[in-house]
């Protein structure tokens, strides 16, 4: 008999539509949709997916504990063998919604769950210990690489077949820690790996260390009463009713705002995009976040040349480092393209 599956994924891959229909909430359907039919070739009938669950992403993320107990009082008749969602890549909030669901159904039914994400997805680093996530591509171009390899570590899984290291079963390090026994001891194996790294041998670090991003500081502002200053900020500070629909996590883009003319960013005109944090006193007065007021009176005082016209925000809440980059090149161009001496960057 095969095992059942329930399947997991947004608004986009069911064809009901993009950012326009992010919104749309919970339903469950009998049987495969999307994605789903490439999982069901790759299981070659050894399982069956029974139901897909179909969650908007941003109705996932500003509802999260609602979405997830209804999805799971969805999925009870339905009695699955494994969960699977996605997979996900490097969209940011489909992959925390998976991530988040893959935790919720482990707890609550106590089978196995699976994702497939690309490594810089925010859900990888919120959810990898609480579910097996196969690594992918960062687009659904590795649709045909991914699905067949959460298929097998799903059979796996399900089989009670011992589970290899990631390196070999292409799933991403969960930061679980278990004893293993070598006839060497540890002294000897560092050794060795010294010994082959030196000699330009091939060689497997027993723990992997994560690689950094190191920035050079720029030299300080010499003639900081003639410069030009810019506000930039990854606390969602944006105009209200957020315009360009600013995402309350895993942020996909950015927002430019022209401030000519503006002293103070009131509550009437202002607010925060951001659901990372408590809005209340943001939403009060966005200068708390963004300070407009403050560098107006510089200005005014003659400490700095002048203000930037323009603002720029995103959140940083759950955004993939991966689109934080691209935010910051982008952002960085248009500053200098636009002659600005210095930045100011604030957070929540």
């Amino acid at each position: 008999m095969a095992y059942r599956i329930v399947h997991y994924i947004n608004q986009f891959y069911a064809g009901i539509g993009g950012e326009e229909k992010a919104d749309y909430q919970p339903e469950i359907r009998e049987g495969v949709v999307g994605p789903g039919m490439a999982l069901k070739a790759a299981f070659k009938g050894e399982a069956e997916i029974v139901a897909t669950v179909i969650c908007g992403d941003s109705y996932f993320a500003s509802n999260m504990d609602e979405a997830s107990a209804k999805i799971l009082g969805m999925m009870k008749e339905y009695k699955p063998d494994a969960f699977i969602a996605g997979p996900a890549f490097n969209a940011g909030r489909y992959g925390t919604a998976c991530g988040a669901m893959c935790d919720a159904v482990s707890k609550a039914f106590g089978i196995p769950v699976i994702s497939g994400m690309y490594p810089e997805n925010p859900g990888v680093e919120m959810y990898r210990k609480s579910a097996w996530i196969i690594e992918t591509p960062d687009s659904a171009a590795g649709m045909r690489k991914a699905v067949p390899a959460m298929a097998k570590l799903a059979l796996k899984l399900l089989k009670g077949e011992s589970v290899g290291k990631p390196s070999e079963e292409g799933y991403i390090e969960r930061g679980i820690r278990k004893n293993m026994f070598y006839e060497k001891l540890a002294a000897e194996r560092c050794v060795d790996m010294f010994t082959a790294k030196i000699k330009g041998e091939p060689f497997e670090t027993e723990y992997v260390m994560p690689v950094f991003d190191r920035v050079d500081p720029q030299p300080a502002v010499k003639d900081i009463k003639h410069a030009v200053i810019a506000l930039v900020t990854s606390g969602g500070i944006c105009p209200k009713g957020n315009p360009d629909h600013i995402e309350a996590s895993s942020a996909s883009k950015f927002g430019e705002y022209d401030i000519t003319g503006v002293n103070d960013l009131t509550s009437e005109k202002y607010c925060t995009a951001h659901g990372g944090y408590d809005a209340t006193y943001a939403d009060q007065d966005a200068d708390r976040v963004l300070p407009v007021d403050v560098m107006r009176d510089l200005e005014r005082e003659g400490a700095i040349g002048k203000l930037h016209n323009k603002f720029y925000t995103t959140v940083g809440n759950g955004t993939a480092v991966a689109n934080a980059k691209k935010f910051g090149a982008e952002i960085a161009n248009r500053l200098v393209a636009d002659g600005v001496t210095a930045v100011i960057l604030t957070s929540t």
